[in-house]
């Protein structure tokens, strides 16, 4: 294991490597790390997973197995072992994960209004109205925003933001299809223009340590945010949101320390869903490869009821008066 974490990632991004060396180091390496290889068999790997899946979700199941799998079959190459028995071990269900949410459009307005004093307004904004993953808002550069648009060209060309970076190490977004070119609500325009003019006066109040990188959402020095610190400034605007008059009611409730960034997207595709957008549409807006990936992941976020035939149908036939009583 330890070989497979110190050769075997070679290339990948910083953070995989870390997460594999935390998931190696806390369920791995302690439970399976003083088996000689040889002696390792499917019914060794088979009760460490069942003792796992009391603790840990599905996801994370497959996340360790794959380590352990990896770092066998790097084992096998070099004549260490003979077979790779993990792959004939299945991954048990494990406990349920935690659920993604999503704020409907009554607490979304509720943190938009919140955000107003918060130094990430126009990140927050800009997210919710965009569905934007955290990845591709936080490397956003002035160099993809048009906040004017072109009136005059044919066909007009609105407010927009090109969405075709991310944190990822190569630069590039998470599929190709998750490059998108996005037209701007008025209210993310605004807030963009507010942005331009608060950093402005944060490169004057930083003067010489003031680094400029050409990101829309920075640091007080000019340096791209960091996911953590932006989850936590969320988290105090929902603290803000929760405390206005409006969100008193249980069924409005919001405990902040529940919620990750990545909600503002779930939150994005849910009011699109409640709106009555086609799912095509909302896939194509938040870059899924297909609308099988938006329905899967955001299955709880998009209205279950399809009304088009019951429409169509009401508009062919007619709607017949309710039965006399």
């Amino acid at each position: 294991m330890t070989d497979w974490l110190a050769y075997g990632l070679a290339g990948r991004d910083p953070s995989t490597v870390t997460t594999n060396t935390i998931l190696c180091n806390t369920h791995v390496i302690p439970a399976l790390g003083s088996r000689k290889l040889r002696d390792l068999s499917a019914d060794d790997v088979d009760h460490w997973l069942a003792a796992k899946a009391k603790v840990l979700s599905t996801r994370s199941l497959e996340a360790i197995r794959s380590c352990l799998n990896r770092a066998v079959k790097r084992a096998m190459a070099r004549d260490k072992v003979k077979r790779n028995v993990v792959e004939l071990c299945s991954i048990p269900a494990g406990r349920l994960g935690r659920p993604s949410k999503s704020l409907p459009l009554k607490q979304a307005e509720a943190v938009l209004t919140a955000a107003e004093d918060s130094a990430l307004y126009a990140y927050f904004v800009v997210s919710l109205l965009t569905g934007g993953r955290t990845e591709e808002m936080r490397p956003l550069r002035w160099d993809y925003v048009d906040l004017e648009g072109d009136p005059e060209a044919v066909p007009e060309i609105p407010p927009h933001i090109a969405v075709w970076r991310s944190v990822r190490s190569t630069g590039d977004t998470k599929i190709r299809k998750s490059r998108r070119t996005l037209a701007l609500p008025g209210r993310a325009i605004d807030a963009l223009k507010i942005q331009r003019e608060r950093q402005g006066r944060q490169r004057v109040a930083a003067g010489d340590q003031w680094q400029e990188n050409g990101l829309v959402f920075t640091s007080a020095v000019g340096t791209e945010l960091d996911a953590a610190n932006v989850r936590r400034e969320f988290r105090k605007v929902l603290a803000r949101a929760a405390r206005m008059p409006e969100i008193q009611m249980p069924e409005t409730e919001i405990k902040p320390d529940d919620w990750t960034t990545r909600e503002t997207r779930t939150s994005f595709v849910s009011i699109l869903s409640d709106r009555g957008i086609p799912l095509e549409e909302i896939s194509r807006l938040v870059g899924h490869s297909s609308t099988a990936v938006t329905e899967v992941v955001y299955r709880k976020q998009i209205r279950p009821v399809i009304q088009t035939g019951a429409v169509a149908m009401d508009g062919i036939f007619g709607t017949p008066p309710p039965p006399e009583r």
